[in-house]
């Protein structure tokens, strides 16, 4: 295994979030007190991700959100996820998750905005969520009363596992069902009437 492989390594391992490769040329120039090549770094970052994928890991280095990580593999999926439901008790709402896919797909958004779309009060999916780390302020809108705008925090990336913005699910991507019996309800028939519930 290559030295600098190595040393990438070990910084992925000890790192509670994905380390970016700017995050890897800094902490290694520091270390070796010289300047890496960018093309060596991915090489070594390649060879580990092989390594990983090939063996008999539960484990693999992803790139996931702007750096690159350890995560299991999708093969222990259900036994990780069985694991999470006995020890995590903070769950994200359906409430809140609606909220959270609003701001996601809108953002820059205000609140007022999906409160519009879901009819009902978001005060507290949120606050919720800005606890989580998952939204953030980023600014104020150019409205009366100038209202704060929302959009994804960093963390939403590592939360979901996404590389990017771009891997969300589009519009397009969600098939309805070919044999439903009655209809949706419009929207904004639904706003409306206040027929949505927190």
């Amino acid at each position: 295994m290559d030295p600098l492989a190595l040393h990438i390594e070990s910084l992925i391992f000890v790192a509670e979030h994905p380390v970016t490769l700017q995050d890897l040329q800094e902490t290694l120039a520091q270390t070796f007190e010289q300047t890496i090549p960018e093309d060596e770094i991915l090489t070594a970052l390649e060879q580990l991700q092989m390594r990983y994928r090939l063996g008999d890991f539960a484990f693999e280095i992803v790139e996931v959100a702007g750096g690159y990580q350890f995560l299991t593999k999708g093969a222990f999926f259900n036994t990780v996820g069985a694991w999470l439901r006995i020890t995590n008790k903070r769950k994200l709402s359906k409430s809140a998750l609606e909220t959270l896919a609003l701001i996601a797909y809108k953002q820059p958004v205000t609140k007022t905005e999906v409160e519009l779309i879901r009819g009902v009060n978001c005060d507290y999916a949120i606050q919720k969520l800005l606890e989580k780390e998952l939204v953030e302020i980023i600014g104020r809108g150019e409205g009366p009363g100038r209202p704060l705008l929302y959009s994804t925090a960093p963390k939403f990336l590592h939360y979901f596992g996404l590389k990017n913005m771009q891997d969300l699910p589009q519009p397009k991507d969600f098939k309805q069902a070919e044999s439903e019996i009655g209809s949706i309800p419009d929207i904004e028939e639904m706003v409306a009437n206040g027929n949505e519930e927190e």
